[in-house]
């Protein structure tokens, strides 16, 4: 029996790392910003999907079919010129939230492989205030077993946080001037 053991492990040892890899594992991603503002003023900013151009300063632009209800899709232009399409997957006006997913993924425009974005607006403790939290689940965008170092997990969370960051930023900078 320990002779087998020993077989068995010293196979084991033998075969190629990327036999033993797995693959991506699924990353997080979540940023919550204080507004000086009232939930309806921030909502009135963020609740139409394709106008995130109005408070994102990391798109360049964004078109899509108008709808605001599961299926609605938009496509959106980052800085760097590339293209991504979103779709909704839920849309409240009543809690003013909203969740989408990458529908057509753009590895070299964004460095993930699919993602779900949720965007929350609630009123914060103090009067007139609000908490806008954006917080989505992703992978990165090479999910091979050994992704390059632009396409690997940092990447895509390094990449989701500053998308995050500058979007808060943005946001609370258009309705505090």
């Amino acid at each position: 029996m320990k002779r087998l053991f020993l077989s068995m492990l010293a196979i084991i040892m033998l075969l190629p790392n990327s036999v033993l890899a797995h693959g991506p594992t699924p990353q997080k991603a979540k940023e919550s910003r204080v507004i000086n503002a009232s939930v309806d003023k921030v909502w009135e900013l963020v609740k139409e999907f394709t106008a995130i151009t109005k408070w994102h300063p990391d798109v360049k632009s964004s078109t899509g079919d108008g709808k605001h209800e599961s299926g609605g899709v938009r496509t959106v232009v980052v800085q760097n010129g590339g293209e991504l399409t979103d779709e909704l997957d839920f849309y409240s006006e009543r809690d003013h939230e909203y969740s989408y997913r990458l529908k057509k993924e753009n590895p070299q425009a964004f460095p993930v492989s699919s993602y779900s974005i949720s965007l929350q607006v609630a009123a914060a403790p103090d009067a007139g205030k609000s908490i806008v939290t954006l917080k989505s689940r992703f992978y990165r965008g090479d999910t091979g077993n050994s992704p390059a170092e632009n396409q690997n997990d940092a990447a895509a969370v390094a990449a989701m946080n500053a998308f995050f960051q500058h979007g808060l930023a943005g946001l609370q900078q258009r309705l505090e001037k």
